[in-house]
C-alpha cells in the first residue's frame, strides 16, 4: 500500500484520492470477474460484436481507475490487452484459443497486482511474457505496430510549421498530436501535476510545455503526442482540474516551437474559430455527444460509474440496453462494508433477545389490567422478528457467487487433463449466508475437482461405452427446508463398491461385505484414503474428502453421497441457512439450560430407568423401537450440581448428526425458540461438546451443544 499512497498522494492535487481506493479495487474485481465470464462463455467461431464491446468495456474501465491512481503496471497491461480486444471488435483479428487463454492469463495477472497494491505484501507481478504474447497477437496482423518510431515514417500533419522541433517529425501510426491548453489557474503547479502523470503512465505518449512554464493569461499549453482518444484523457486530467479548464485542440500553427511564441497569448486562434473546431470535431465535454466523428473509438463511449467518482454515472449508462452485461446494476445496489452488515445482525439479535425478556416479564401481568401493553409487546415481537428477517436477508448472497468461479477452473483442469468436461449450474439464484458462502467454496472447490478427475472419464474412453465425449459437472443449489442443499454432480465413472472394500482393507479399516452401499461410499471420507491409483499436482495423496466432510460439519452441515457405477456420481451438501440466529429447543438439567439446534432434534420420550442398558465397555444404551443407541447424560457430561439427589432423569431427546443418532438424557423440555448465537471462542474459550451460547429471556446465559461432537464422543 506504501507504493501506491505515496504515488497517489503526490499526484492528488489537493484532492485526497485515498477514499476511492476502496471503490476503485471493488470495480476493479467485479469488472475482472464480468471479464473472466464472458471470456469462458465467448464463442470463438461465432463471436458477436456486443460480447467483445462488453469485454473490451471491462479492460478500459481498469484501466481508466488504474491510470487515475497511478498503478502504472496495471495501466500498462490492461492498455495491452485493450489493444488486442479493440482490433477483435473491430474484425481485424480473429478471436482464437490462445488469444482467450493470455487474456484470462493477464486477468490473473492483473488480479494479483490489484491485490499488491492493496496491500497484500505479495512480490511484483513479471508480466513480461504476457505483454509479448499480447504483443505477437496484435503484430500477427500488423508486423509494424509496435515497430520503432524511425522505421514507420509517417509525415506530421501538414499545418505544423515546427523547422526547430526534432519531435514533430515522424510519428507512430494511430498517434496523434494535440495541443492542451489547462487555465486559467490561480496555482500553475496544477498543470505540473498532469505532467508527472502523463510521464508516471507510458503507454499515454508524451508531453512538452509550450510555454516554457510562463502562462501569461493564467492558461498553460502542452504539446502531446498520444493514441489514447480524447475522452481516455480528459477523463484522467478531470480528476485533478476542473474538466471546463482543460481543453484537447487539434495541433495548429503558432504552436510549434517558434522563437517568440511561448506563451503568447495572441497567437492562439481566435475563441470562435476553437470553439467551432471543438464542435466540428466532436471535443464536447460529452463522450457520446451527436456528432462525434468515425475516429472517435467505442471506448470513448465509456459506460461506467468512475472510479473515483462513485455518485455520478456516465451519461452513457443510461442509453445502454437493460441485456448488456451488470445492466442497472450501479442504479440499484448499495456497497455496504460487512463490518457494519455485521454490526447491525448484532444490535437486532441484542433486540430479539431484550424483546425475549419482555414477553417473559410480562406473563405475570394480568392481561385485564394492561390490555395496552400486552397488545404493543406483541406487536414488538412481530415487528422484531420481520426486522430480523430483513436484516439477516442483506447479509444473504446468491450461490451465483460461489458457482461462478467453477467455469475458469475447470476450463484450466480439463485442459491439463486432456479431458472434455461441460459445467451446468441450477439454482443461482438460491440464497446463503455469506460467512457460509466463505466457508463452503473451498470443499466445493474440492468436490468439483474429484469429479472432474476422478469421475470424468477421458473422452476415446466415454465414447468407447457409448457415453458423449463430453462429461458433464452439474452444480445444483435448492432450498429444503430450513436448509440449502447444494449437490455435485457428475456422469462420469461412479463409484466402484468392491475397489473402495479392498481399498478400505488395506488401510486397515474395518470393512466387511455386508456393509451397506451408503456405508461402503462413505469410506472415501476416512482420512488418508484415496482412490487414485497414482498421486499426481491434481489428487490423489488422499488429503481432501476427509477435511471436506471436516469443514462442513464444522458449519453444522451433513454430506452424503449416492452413486451408480459407470453412470456417474452425485454429492450432496446440506448446510443451515445462517449461523447468526437459529431455532433452537431448551432443555433443562438441573439448575441448567442447554440449547440443541432443532434441525438436529428427531424426538423425544419418556423412559423408565430400567429400559437403559448397560453395556460392557461402551457405556449405556436404550431401545427405540428395535433399534439400539448409546445414551448420554448430559448432568454427567458437564458435571452439572444437584441438590435433588433422589431425582432420575426420565425424558429422553434424540438428536441427529454425521449420520449417527443418541439418546440425550434430561430433566425437562423447557420449550422452543428462536436464539442468537454468541461465538464462545471469540468471548472466553473453546469449551469441548459446546458449539456456543445465547442470552435467555431471563438474562442466563445457555450453552449451545455441539451435535457432532456428542455423536462422536458416543462412537469412542
Amino acid at each position: 500500500m506504501g507504493e501506491m499512497t505515496s504515488e497517489g498522494a503526490s499526484l492528488s492535487a489537493g484532492i485526497d484520492l485515498s477514499q476511492f481506493y476502496q471503490v476503485f479495487f471493488e470495480e476493479a474485481g467485479e469488472n475482472l470477474d464480468n471479464m473472466e465470464q464472458m471470456l469462458l462463455n465467448l464463442n470463438i467461431e461465432t463471436a458477436d460484436d456486443e460480447e467483445l464491446n462488453a469485454i473490451f468495456r471491462c479492460a478500459h474501465s481498469i484501466k481508466g481507475g488504474a491510470a487515475t491512481f497511478g498503478f502504472s503496471d496495471v495501466a500498462e497491461l490492461t492498455h495491452q490487452m485493450e489493444t488486442l480486444l479493440d482490433k477483435l471488435r473491430r474484425h481485424e483479428l480473429q478471436p482464437t484459443s490462445p488469444m482467450v487463454d493470455t487474456l484470462l492469463q493477464s486477468g490473473d495477472a492483473l488480479r494479483a497486482q490489484l491485490g499488491r497494491h492493496q496491500g497484500s505484501g505479495a512480490a511484483a507481478v513479471d508480466t513480461t511474457d504476457l505483454l509479448n504474447s499480447i504483443r505477437g497477437f496484435v503484430e500477427s496482423e500488423q508486423a509494424d505496430f509496435d515497430a520503432p518510431v524511425a522505421a514507420a515514417p509517417a509525415p506530421a500533419p501538414a499545418a505544423v510549421a515546427a523547422p526547430k522541433a526534432p519531435k514533430a517529425a515522424p510519428v507512430k501510426p494511430g498517434v496523434r498530436e494535440l495541443e492542451m491548453r489547462v487555465g486559467p489557474l490561480t496555482d500553475l503547479s496544477l498543470a505540473d501535476n498532469l505532467v508527472d502523470l502523463f510521464k508516471e503512465i507510458t503507454d499515454l505518449g508524451t508531453i512538452e510545455p509550450l510555454d516554457g512554464g510562463v502562462a501569461a493569461d493564467g492558461v498553460r499549453r502542452f504539446k502531446i503526442l498520444t493514441s489514447s482518444s480524447d475522452g481516455d484523457l480528459l477523463d484522467l486530467f478531470t480528476f485533478h482540474v476542473a474538466r471546463e479548464q482543460v481543453n484537447l485542440l487539434p495541433f495548429g500553427p503558432g504552436f510549434g516551437f517558434h522563437e517568440g511564441s511561448p506563451g503568447s497569448p495572441a497567437a492562439a486562434a481566435p475563441a470562435s474559430s476553437t470553439a467551432a473546431q471543438e464542435a466540428e470535431l466532436g471535443y464536447g465535454f460529452f463522450d457520446n455527444a451527436p456528432g462525434v466523428p468515425e475516429q472517435t473509438t467505442a471506448s470513448e463511449l465509456k459506460v461506467q460509474v468512475e472510479a473515483a467518482k462513485p455518485a455520478v454515472v456516465a451519461p452513457a449508462a443510461a442509453a445502454r440496453p437493460a441485456s448488456g452485461p451488470a445492466a442497472g446494476m450501479e442504479q440499484s445496489t448499495l456497497r455496504v462494508s460487512i463490518e457494519k452488515v455485521d454490526q447491525l445482525i448484532n444490535l437486532v439479535g441484542e433486540l430479539v433477545i431484550t424483546q425475549a425478556m419482555l414477553a417473559q416479564n410480562s406473563r405475570d401481568v394480568a392481561p385485564g389490567l394492561y390490555q395496552q401493553l400486552t397488545s404493543g409487546l406483541a406487536d414488538l415481537e412481530r415487528n422484531t422478528r420481520d426486522l430480523q428477517e430483513s436484516v439477516m436477508s442483506i447479509r444473504m448472497i446468491p450461490m451465483s457467487i460461489v458457482f461462478n468461479r467453477f467455469p475458469r477452473m475447470l476450463r484450466d483442469l480439463a485442459a491439463k487433463l486432456g479431458k472434455k468436461v461441460e459445467l451446468v449450474t441450477q439454482g443461482e439464484a438460491t440464497e446463503l449466508d455469506k460467512s457460509l458462502v466463505e466457508k463452503i467454496t473451498d470443499p466445493l472447490t474440492h468436490l468439483v475437482r474429484n469429479s472432474c478427475d476422478h469421475g470424468i472419464e477421458m473422452p476415446a474412453d466415454r465414447l468407447a461405452k457409448g457415453k458423449p465425449e463430453h462429461g458433464t459437472i452439474t452444480l445444483v443449489a435448492s432450498h429444503q427446508g430450513g436448509s440449502i442443499v447444494i449437490e455435485v454432480r457428475d456422469d462420469g465413472n461412479g463409484l466402484n463398491r468392491n475397489r473402495l472394500i479392498k481399498k478400505a482393507r488395506e488401510k486397515g479399516i474395518d470393512a466387511p461385505d455386508s456393509m451397506s452401499d451408503s456405508d461402503v461410499w462413505n469410506l472415501i471420507f476416512a482420512p488418508g484414503f484415496s482412490t487414485a491409483d497414482q498421486v499426481t499436482d491434481v489428487s490423489g495423496r488422499g488429503v481432501g474428502m476427509d477435511v471436506v466432510k471436516r469443514n462442513i460439519t464444522s458449519l453444522g452441515g451433513t454430506v452424503e453421497i449416492d452413486s451408480a457405477e459407470g453412470y456417474g456420481m452425485k454429492v450432496s451438501v446440506r448446510l443451515p441457512l445462517t449461523l447468526a440466529i437459529m431455532d433452537g429447543m431448551s432443555v433443562g438439567v438441573g439448575e441448567e439450560v442447554y440449547i440443541l439446534p432443532l434441525s438436529s432434534v428427531i424426538e423425544s420420550f419418556q423412559v423408565q430407568a430400567d429400559t437403559i442398558k448397560t453395556v460392557a465397555g461402551s457405556g449405556r444404551v436404550v431401545e427405540v423401537r428395535d433399534e439400539y443407541m448409546p445414551v448420554i447424560g448430559l448432568e454427567t457430561i458437564f458435571q452439572v450440581p444437584r441438590f435433588d439427589f433422589e431425582h432420575v432423569s426420565t425424558i429422553m431427546v434424540v438428536v441427529e448428526a454425521e449420520g449417527g443418532r443418541v439418546a440425550l438424557l434430561v430433566d425437562e423440555l423447557l420449550g422452543q425458540q428462536q436464539v442468537v448465537v454468541k461465538n464462545l471462542e471469540a468471548n472466553y474459550r473453546k469449551v469441548p461438546d459446546v458449539s456456543g451460547a445465547t442470552i435467555m429471556g431471563d438474562g442466563r446465559v445457555a450453552l449451545i451443544l455441539d451435535v457432532g461432537s456428542l455423536v462422536r464422543r458416543s462412537r469412542h
